[in-house]
């Protein structure tokens, strides 16, 4: 569910993974293998996600749908 939903959300706003680990302040490798699930993501990146998006982290984890 949390890699489908970054996928999601990187891909309704017509974002490339360049674009989102530039803003979070990491490499495009790394941030691939968030996507792909090599990684796991750290709580910091994922706030910073769920700031870049304006959404919550229960959105992001699949807790919440909205």
């Amino acid at each position: 569910m949390l890699l489908k939903r970054l996928i999601d959300l990187r891909e309704s706003q017509n974002l490339k993974q360049k674009e989102i680990a530039a803003f979070i302040n990491i490499s495009t490798r790394s941030y691939s293998h968030y996507e792909r699930g090599d990684r796991s993501i750290p709580l910091e990146i994922l706030i910073r996600l769920a700031d870049f998006y304006d959404v919550s982290l229960d959105y992001i984890v699949g807790r919440k749908d909205k």
